[in-house]
This record gives structure tokens, sequence and C-alpha cells, in this order.
């Protein structure tokens, strides 16, 4: 029965994936960046109060910024200002308009920010592409 339990166990482990929040998306190439946001600097008020959103175009920062979200004080998210569901080109950029992501790019494409990126208008159906955060005081570290 041991061996069983065992052989049961180490299949489960096995067969589990680990995806570390990364998300394979074919119109957005992988690109590796570590980031620090200090949230005492003027730029980022908005997410030092629950429900702020940000934009923060920095070169080097994803592919055409982030958009950061500040949830509850201690739960931050970080998502790539790319449209998801179009290849980078030079309208692919979203917009932040409240708490709406929105295309630039002549379709429909819409992005609830507070719904964990969740496309609510538009083709293609993948989400905003997340990025990991942690706070570390009154500092956020953004990476993929």
């Amino acid at each position: 029965m041991k061996k069983i339990a065992f052989l049961l166990g180490l299949i489960l482990i096995t067969s589990c994936s680990s995806d570390d929040g990364n998300q394979n998306n074919p119109n957005l190439p992988n690109v590796s960046f570590t980031a620090q946001i200090n949230l005492n600097l003027p730029q980022f008020v908005n997410l030092r109060f629950p429900g702020g959103i940000e934009v923060d175009r920095t070169d080097g920062r994803g592919i055409r910024g982030l958009i950061l979200y500040n949830q509850n004080d201690q739960q931050f998210f970080a998502y790539e200002l790319s449209d998801p569901n179009i290849p980078p080109s030079d309208c692919s950029a979203l917009s932040v308009e409240g708490t709406r992501a929105v295309s630039n790019c002549g379709n429909e494409n819409m992005y609830e920010i507070t719904s964990f990126g969740q496309q609510i208008q538009g083709e293609g159906g993948r989400p905003l592409l997340s990025y990991r955060v942690e706070k570390n005081g009154n500092t956020l570290i953004i990476s993929n």
C-alpha cells in the first residue's frame, strides 16, 4: 500500500507544471527585465492608495511599458502596456482610461485592469500579460 501511495504521489508531483507567472503569448515577445518602483516618487502618487492605477513608459520596462495597479496596499499588479491580442506595432500601446486599457489600433479591444486584466470587449480573448510584483517597504520590484 505504501508503494502505491508513493507512486501516486510521485506521478502527481511530476505531472504538475510550474510557469512562475509566465504566460506564453504568440503575439508578444518574451522580454526579461527587473524594475524598481519607488512609491515615494511624485510620478507614482496614484499607487499610494487602494484602487490607484499608474502607467510607466520607462524604456526597458516591458515591451511598451507597464500598467501598475494597487489593489489594497498589500497586493499590487503589473501588466504589459501592449495589447496582448495583436503583435507589437506603432499603435499597440494601450491607452488607460480610468480602470480600463483601450486599444489604439482601430479595433475594439478593451481590458479591465481591476479584474486581472481580462478582455471585456474585442477580439482575441487573451488577458493583459502580467508580470511578477513584490512589495518591499515602499518599493515595488517588477520582473519577468
